[in-house]
Formats: structure tokens, C-alpha cells, sequence
């Protein structure tokens, strides 16, 4: 099967979800949650994802993933991985029990869409959430679904263009077709490398080459099938008003920062939250719009 048959099937029947001037939405991807060693990627962020998403949540945003938001290749136990981000997730279960909460699986964390696997330990482990007293000890996620791709539908009396969201590792047939395999070469062979600072040439995040390729192939699905699609995989955030078929969350594993896509009344900003100083040398988590807003709509197609 093509890369491009790959994400055809992606959406195939596809969650869709309303998208109009009253729905808000924030897109996060690649958070690669850990079980807090040091290869746990997500742990320099876990403060800065956190100050987000308790503003998208008093906000009234819904938050939905792109896939890749546990890091289920280096660790094998999900229950550990809830364990030590409980804040993190106990705030994602006040989502859900709001119903703002929307799951894609990606490559990392593709035993999701297999409902006996991590999907029963979402839905068995107690959450413990301090931001509503009356889901304490209530299953962190009952009855969640992951899907492999999840639409955003205007009315159809609207000329606003539908938009597609997934992960993206469908243009890549390493960590597609053959998962598993990589899956293998990242816990035993890449996580122990990482020590010492060799990076997985697999990886599209890690791999300029791969990167711009895997890109490439999602930049033309979404010509080719004049849609615009939202992705993550690359790592590497994109907006772009020269380019509205694409658009990337980037992630939450940066350096110095992680970064989202928002919709607001049917206009897309990239948003990067980072840790800044007073200048009374005490720091705060602030919000900076690198990108937009734009407005979701195509090109007329010929």
C-alpha cells in the first residue's frame, strides 16, 4: 500500500466533529509522555504543557492529540507513564468529562487503537484529579476511543474547506507498514544509544532528510485531494499563509518550549508557550503567537 492510500484510509470513517465561529480547538502532537527517566523527552515541558493546557481549559477549548502523546516504543507500561504525569492527566480527565477531549494515535503510540491494550489501562486506572473533586478515583478515561484520523466539518451551507486531522506517519513506511520493526530498533537498539547522544536515523523528527520528505508527501496528499490537512510526526511546527493545504503542531519535546495549533472562529494560529523572566528575575509560562491567525480556506480548485 502507497503513502498515499495510507492516509486515504486514515479517514475512513472518520470521527467527525463540528467546526464553526462558536468551536474552539487546540491542537497539541508528539508529546511523548515518559516514565520519567532520563529519556523521558516530555520532562523538561511537563510544567510548560501543564500551564497550557489549564489555560485551554478554562478557556473552553477542546484539546485534541495528533497522535504520539505517550511514548509507548521505549516503555512498554502505560500504567507507569499515568503514574508519573498523574497532574497532566488527571487535568486531560476533566476534559473528557467535559467531552473536549479527542485522541489520534501516531506511530509511537499505535497499540491505542488495539482496545485491549492501552485503551483498557486508560480506562481502569483510578485518576486522582484535584481540578474535580468529583471524578476522584473514577476511571481516567472510560470508554475512550483513539482514532487514525478525526475530521473538522463546517455546515454545509459554509464555503469553509473541512479540516483533516492525523498523525502523519502514514508517509512513512517504516513507521507505518512496518511499526513494529522500528518499534524493536528504538526500545533495544536507539533508547540505550541515546545515552551517549546518537540519534535515531529513523526518526522523521531526528532525520533532516526524512523529515523533508515525509513532509513532502503530506504537502501533496492534501494538494492532490484540495484539503487542508494538520499533522504532526515531523516534529516541526508549520503555518503558512503561502501554503493552506498543510499545517504542523510541531510538539512538546523542544528544547525551550512547546508549541500548538489553536482555531478560534474559523481562523488557525501556531502558538508557542515558553518560560520568560520578570524583571524582578522570577520566571512565568507565557503564551506567544509565532504564526495567524488564518483563515481556514482554500484556493478555488481547477
Amino acid at each position: 500500500m502507497s503513502y498515499y492510500s495510507r492516509l486515504k484510509k486514515s479517514f475512513e470513517g472518520a470521527l467527525r466533529l463540528p467546526l464553526n465561529n462558536r468551536t474552539k480547538y487546540v491542537l497539541f502532537s508528539d508529546c511523548h509522555r515518559g516514565c520519567g527517566t532520563s529519556n523521558d523527552n516530555f520532562l523538561k515541558n511537563q510544567n510548560l504543557y501543564y500551564a497550557a493546557l489549564s489555560y485551554y481549559y478554562r478557556a473552553g477549548y477542546t484539546y485534541i492529540e495528533l497522535g504520539d502523546g505517550d511514548e509507548l516504543w521505549e516503555n512498554r507500561s502505560m500504567e507507569q507513564i499515568i503514574e508519573i504525569h498523574s497532574d497532566v492527566f488527571s487535568l486531560l480527565s476533566c476534559f473528557h468529562s467535559r467531552n473536549r477531549l479527542y485522541m489520534i494515535y501516531g506511530n509511537h503510540d499505535m497499540v491505542k487503537k488495539y482496545r485491549n491494550t492501552a485503551v483498557k489501562s486508560c480506562s481502569a486506572y483510578p485518576c486522582c484529579c484535584g481540578n474535580n473533586p468529583h471524578l476522584e478515583n473514577q476511571p481516567l478515561f472510560p470508554d475512550i476511543r483513539f482514532h487514525s484520523g478525526i475530521i473538522l466539518e463546517p455546515n454545509p451551507q459554509s464555503d469553509q474547506a473541512s479540516v483533516y486531522l492525523t498523525h502523519g506517519h502514514q508517509a512513512d513506511l517504516l513507521n507505518s507498514t512496518f511499526w513494529r520493526v522500528s518499534r524493536f530498533l528504538v526500545r533495544y537498539l536507539w533508547k540505550p544509544l541515546e545515552y551517549y547522544g546518537v540519534l535515531d536515523p529513523t526518526s522523521a523528527a531526528k532525520n533532516y532528510t526524512h523529515k523533508e520528505k515525509t513532509e513532502q508527501r503530506l504537502q501533496h496528499f492534501a494538494k492532490q485531494e484540495n484539503l487542508i490537512l494538520i499533522a504532526g510526526h515531523t516534529h516541526r511546527p508549520v503555518l503558512s499563509e503561502s501554503d493552506p493545504y498543510y499545517y504542523n503542531c510541531g510538539s512538546c519535546v523542544h528544547p525551550y518550549g512547546i508549541t500548538c495549533l489553536e482555531i478560534d472562529r474559523m481562523h488557525i494560529s501556531l502558538i508557542k508557550w515558553v518560560l520568560a523572566a520578570r524583571p524582578d528575575r522570577s520566571l512565568y509560562v507565557t503564551r506567544q503567537v509565532l504564526a495567524g491567525p488564518v483563515t481556514l480556506t482554500l484556493p478555488p480548485h481547477i
